[in-house]
């Protein structure tokens, strides 16, 4: 396994991307309400990132036709963005976002909803707090496992479906890099955390059975009882003392 450990001008251009990433958040979420296209979305997406001289890291990735994954309800993550998906009331969206500044990319994803119900509100909750979970063993001399750990155990105090299949990553010089960071496993197990590293943390629930499945278009991950699922994802640097949440906002746009 080999771990990227950042420099600190590998770093500065990471906190300018981070920045614009949190920019573009800002900008797209006050549009997500019932009428819009996902298509719309993700434009406004692309030009935001575009205006601050950055490029999508999405974009192009492994052939992904769009500057965003936009899924909404039972998709889980990796939604294609289209013309025919108009959001309406009641609806879950999850918005997941790279950005490359410098040859330096960071990642990040916000679940957002329209008028939605409780029972949505606890989903979405319970998906930002369990990334919130991990933060305190995201030092120097914690392992993955205990990431892992502690978001799998606030998500299963809620009793919601953890998915295995997908993990978060290291990123930077790449969008995806070593190491995995799954949302469950053992404390004490996996790589060991050094300053320098940079992580994205991304827990990935679902309201019923964890069980998913990849649409033909090869990129759209659905539940497959249809229930809905839910996303959040931040970069995290590790350093000598405490983690700094790159992409973290103000919390009124932080979905």
């Amino acid at each position: 396994m080999m771990i990227v450990i950042k420099s600190p001008a590998e770093i500065a251009s990471m906190q300018k991307a981070a920045e614009i990433l949190v920019k573009t958040f800002q900008a797209v979420a006050p549009h997500v309400k019932s009428g819009v296209t996902t298509a719309k979305l993700n434009q406004l997406i692309h030009r935001t990132i575009e205006d601050h001289g950055a490029t999508p890291s999405f974009l192009g990735y492994g052939g992904f036709p769009a500057a965003s994954c936009i899924s909404v309800n039972d998709t889980l993550i990796h939604g294609i963005p289209s013309e025919e998906e108009i959001l309406k009331e009641g609806d879950l969206v999850s918005i997941d976002i790279g950005v490359n500044y410098e040859g330096l990319h960071v990642d990040a994803a916000r679940s957002y909803a329209i008028r939605p119900s409780e029972e949505t509100e606890r989903l979405m909750r319970t998906v930002k707090e369990s990334f919130f979970a991990a933060i305190p063993f995201c030092k120097e001399g914690y392992r993955i496992g205990d990431i892992s750990h502690a978001v799998e155990t606030r998500v299963l105090k809620d009793h919601y479906g953890i998915v295995e299949s997908f993990t978060g990553h290291g990123v930077g010089r790449a969008l995806h890099e070593e190491p995995a960071i799954p949302n469950l496993g053992e404390p004490g197990k996996g790589a060991r955390l050094r300053a320098g590293m940079t992580l994205a943390i991304e827990p990935m629930i679902t309201e019923g059975s964890a069980a998913v499945h990849i649409l033909e278009d090869g990129w759209t991950v659905k539940t497959v009882d249809g229930k809905l699922a839910a996303h959040y994802e931040n970069t995290v640097l590790i350093t000598e003392g405490d983690p700094v949440i790159l992409t973290l906002s103000d919390e009124a746009n932080d979905g």
